[in-house]
């Protein structure tokens, strides 16, 4: 039986300087390793790209330092186990060196499964958790919500320190 839904997430950050800048070059180096290993990852449906094989060149908002990174997964546990142990921990625990610091920078929620979100579709899942808080509509890791038709999750907990 398949899935009727699938977790989607976006995450957004504020660069510290343009992504062509000497600042940004590790971060900009590592994406297609990170993306490969997430393209490759258990659980893994789709990702949001650009011209290129990223998100880079993708403006979200009006600030052209605000970058985005958006994806659909089957499930919670496979998001998490990508994001929290794996490989991109090592990439996540320098985010500061790169980005500044948002309160609000990711949220899940559930989609249809084939259904590919769009970037203002994501922006208002942020502006949704930022207002409301974690709702079945707008969640995160630490609160997270069940697919529509699924039993209840557990809360994905970042044990890297990041």
């Amino acid at each position: 039986m398949s899935a009727k839904f699938h977790l989607a997430q976006v995450n957004i950050g504020r660069l510290r300087a343009p992504v062509d800048h000497p600042m940004i070059k590790d971060f900009v180096d590592n994406l297609d390793r990170v993306n490969a290993l997430a393209d490759a990852s258990p659980g893994f449906v789709w990702r949001l790209v650009g011209e290129g094989d990223n998100a880079t060149d993708l403006a979200p908002y009006e600030d052209p330092l605000i970058a985005i990174n958006m994806s659909v997964w089957t499930d919670i546990p496979s998001l998490g186990a990508f994001v929290y142990r794996g490989d991109h921990v090592q990439i996540m625990r320098r985010r500061r060196e790169w980005f500044e610091h948002m309160d609000v920078y990711m949220v899940l929620w559930w989609v249809p499964a084939g259904h590919r979100p769009t970037i203002d579709e994501a922006k208002a899942r942020l502006a949704r958790l930022e207002a409301h808080g974690p709702t079945p509509e707008a969640f995160t890791f630490k609160a997270p919500f069940p697919a529509p038709d699924a039993v209840p999750v557990e809360p994905v907990l970042d044990e890297c320190g990041a």
